[in-house]
């Protein structure tokens, strides 16, 4: 897979990709990540990639014209599955999208920032928009990074195990069940018994239980999808 990233603040976005899991999947050559300044397809001493709005109103608007640049230039070098959009307003991540996405093999990722971009650029660029919640943040370089992690450890072979992702929270709808790890007793809270029997098919109908018991309890809309 290659991401490519077009962002005002590449900076911020490169910490993540230098480190654990991320990293490893980039050194092993399973991922390709680039990122790409918009302010080097602006003309003009002030590499301006923003303006006012047409109408009035509070806020600057990210120009059309240096984004059909930068993604012109990247469709010019390769075939692309997906040109997202990070914005509040785009349809909300959850696994299924990040499983959707993971057997893309080239994709864009564009960054918003100040009060979003022209209307154009959805209109015409753009093919998927996601938001990572309902909330505002300062620019789109975060939510990338969340997007591309929820992507990335699902490319085979960059977890060590191949059945880790499988089993991670919403891959079923569910929640997963409790987890526990040495000791076996600390403070006198037990480990339960069932993890400790052996017993392969008991302990799954066990974890699958407490994933059904945890999933009602704390996320009950899930069960009606």
């Amino acid at each position: 897979m290659r991401i490519d990233i077009i962002t005002v603040l590449p900076e911020l976005l490169k910490s993540p990709f230098e480190a654990s899991i991320l990293k490893r999947a980039i050194e092993a050559d399973l991922v390709e990540v680039h990122f790409h300044n918009l302010r080097d397809y602006t003309t003009g001493n002030y590499k301006s990639i923003d303006d006012t709005q047409f109408g009035g109103g509070a806020g600057m608007v990210m120009s059309i014209e240096p984004i059909d640049k930068c993604i012109s230039k990247l469709k010019e070098e390769r075939n692309y599955d997906e040109v997202i959009y990070m914005t509040p307003d785009g349809e909300t991540l959850n696994q299924g999208i990040a499983n959707h996405i993971s057997l893309k093999e080239n994709i864009i990722i564009l960054c918003g920032h100040y009060k979003g971009v022209d209307q154009r650029v959805r209109d015409l660029l753009i093919t998927k928009e996601i938001s990572i919640g309902d909330y505002v943040l300062s620019g789109g370089e975060l939510g990338a990074a969340v997007l591309c992690d929820a992507v990335i450890r699902l490319i085979p072979g960059v977890l060590g195990n191949e059945t880790s992702a499988l089993t991670d929270s919403f891959q079923d709808n569910l929640l997963a069940p409790p987890i526990y790890t040495k000791p076996r007793n600390y403070k006198g809270l037990e480990v339960p018994e069932i993890l400790l029997s052996g017993h392969a098919a008991n302990i799954d109908k066990w974890r699958e239980d407490q994933a059904y018991q945890r999933t009602k309890e704390r996320r009950p809309d899930l069960l009606d999808k």
